[in-house]
């Protein structure tokens, strides 16, 4: 029996007792973490075993205070071919709303992610895959990356609201409803020039620019990059006109050790030593 995918591809295992669940990799070096989604016979579609191992993986991480910056990519020929097929066979509404819960817990955690986050994409980016590189702070990808969420051709289901709301304010609405109308997968390209993307790298060098620019940020004040991403959260989450407190943030900074650290190297013409208090 084969393993679908979001319409994309599948896995060529006939033994559904012994399907190849796939995994979700932790590899560290120094301050910087990779998450590696790994199922490459099925160009890495997520099994419940993977959405788990996620999920352990992050809280581990956010707890974490070394992590100065999380980088997720996927093994083989793509980033993440959305969520296995298999799967939803039974599904009925109820499944399906307990599913949708489940994904935006999980991708929550992800958005939340108290540092800085990379997807690194090269081919496919859709369904779950797309949603997964949409909650990153930052997408790189190689030109040979497909973004889209083709269910309205494909599954027929949906996303959930915080996604559609993640995948509208990271396509901007229009482009995003065109691409979820249609079911068309964008090109590296397209996706760069809707403001997606951060840039895109050929595929030889993809990986190395990514770890280049993680390094970079991972040396900068922690505390810095959080306001940056906690102000973004709070933006993208209020309404127009919606009056929103940041107090607490501004306070926690400039109250922090990592500020009086950072004006005394910049008196003393030093390099600063960043704790992240």
């Amino acid at each position: 029996m084969s393993t679908h995918t979001d319409g994309t591809g599948g896995d060529n295992n006939k033994d559904e007792g012994r399907r190849d669940e796939g995994a979700v990799l932790l590899e560290r070096n120094g301050p910087l973490a990779t998450l590696t989604l790994a199922r490459p016979a099925a160009l890495n579609a997520l099994s419940w075993a993977m959405y788990g191992q996620l999920q352990e993986h992050l809280g581990q991480l956010a707890a974490d205070e070394s992590v100065r910056v999380l980088i997720v990519r996927g093994a083989g020929k793509a980033f993440a071919a959305g969520t296995d097929i298999q799967q939803f066979r039974g599904f009925n509404g109820e499944d399906g709303i307990a599913y949708e819960r489940h994904m935006e817990e999980i991708l929550g955690e992800l958005y939340n992610f108290p540092r800085p986050t990379i997807a690194a994409v090269h081919g496919y980016a859709v369904g779950a895959g797309l949603v997964i590189a949409t909650a990153c702070d930052l997408r790189y990808a190689s030109p040979s990356a497909r973004f889209g969420a083709p269910i309205a051709r494909t599954l027929g289901n949906c996303l959930s609201i915080q996604n559609y709301r993640r995948v509208a304010h990271a396509f901007g609405d229009m482009r995003a409803k065109e691409m979820l109308f249609t079911g068309q997968l964008l090109s590296a390209s397209e996706a760069l020039q809707s403001g997606f993307l951060t840039a895109i790298y050929e595929e030889e060098q993809l990986f190395e620019k990514v770890f280049e620019v993680a390094r970079q940020i991972s040396a900068n004040a922690p505390l810095t990059l959080w306001a940056a991403k906690e102000a973004d959260r709070r933006l993208s989450e209020a309404g127009a006109g919606t009056a929103f407190a940041f107090d607490d943030v501004v306070r926690r900074v400039y109250g922090s050790q990592d500020f009086r650290e950072g004006v005394a190297a910049y008196l003393e013409k030093r390099k600063p030593q960043w704790t992240g208090h």
